[in-house]
């Protein structure tokens, strides 16, 4: 693995064990034999060296994680390694995905979430757009309902970091109530853009969403949680990829995406908010 993903994924978990601690940086350095200023650079990125070898077994044995977690190596944080499969399939039927997504997301907490929606991302929805999506395919809006209130919950709390990245096209296609939303009201669309538009604003900048040329680049729905696993969505079920060079590839992926978008974050609010006049 690269020194440089090995050191991201160490900041990773370091911030991901400094949120659940509950402690202040003070604290938490207080606690594993070092002081603010080093813990600082540790999170801070800046470089791409590692603590000593003692600081690693300090933290380690102070909050009970294995080594191989610590430096990104296993998914696995206690100290007797779990076997996993590198690969597993995980069937969403009605009320299943918000049981993985509630754990999933907790899992990666602290970290950064990347997610690539299949339409309209999920927790931008207004129930009437909900209600028609779920009808389509027959499946109970109540769930999809509720996995949106999630996730919208989830995002509102302090220290989430989500990026999402998509096809501007997807959204010109839905104000104009193409393809699957040829029977969708030009008033319920119009709700919708405007609705999306007002969470954009307030979940910025920790929800980010950026707009790619679906004729330039072509990507599958799928979430990378953190480090932990990517969730490629294959319709009714998820393939969840866990091993971390995996990881890696599909979190390189997403950023490639980020570098070719044509509509960055801060501008993504105003553009969902233009639509309604075309």
């Amino acid at each position: 693995m690269d020194k440089r993903d090995l050191s991201r994924l160490f900041q990773e978990r370091i911030r991901s064990l400094l949120n659940r601690s509950g402690d202040n940086q003070s604290s938490f350095a207080a606690s594993v034999g070092i002081d603010r200023s080093a813990l600082s650079q540790l999170l801070s990125g800046q470089s791409a060296r590692l603590p000593r070898v003692e600081t690693l077994l300090n933290i380690a044995e102070r909050y009970s994680v294995s080594l191989d977690w610590l430096l990104g190596l296993s998914q696995d944080e206690g100290i007797i390694g779990e076997l996993r499969a590198s690969m597993e399939i995980e069937e969403g039927v009605d009320g299943f995905e918000r049981t993985l997504l509630v754990r999933w997301h907790g899992e990666a907490s602290g970290s950064k979430i990347r997610y690539v929606p299949a339409r309209i991302p999920d927790l931008l929805r207004t129930q009437a757009v909900i209600a028609y999506e779920t009808s389509l395919v027959h499946r109970d809006p109540a769930t999809q309902i509720t996995e949106t209130a999630f996730r919208l919950d989830y995002n509102r709390q302090p220290g989430t970091d989500m990026e999402v990245c998509m096809p501007y096209q997807t959204l010109q296609d839905f104000a104009a109530g193409g393809g699957i939303w040829g029977d969708l009201p030009r008033e319920v669309r119009i709700e919708q853009l405007e609705h999306m538009s007002a969470l954009l604003d307030e979940l910025y900048p920790s929800f980010r969403l950026y707009l790619f040329d679906g004729r330039e680049r072509f990507s599958v729905p799928y979430t990378v949680f953190g480090p932990y696993r990517a969730a490629i969505f294959v319709g009714e079920m998820y393939l969840v990829l866990n091993t971390t060079e995996a990881v890696l590839t599909m979190q390189r992926h997403f950023d490639g995406l980020i570098r070719v978008a044509r509509i960055n974050a801060h501008e993504a609010a105003s553009y969902a908010s233009s639509l309604k006049v075309e």
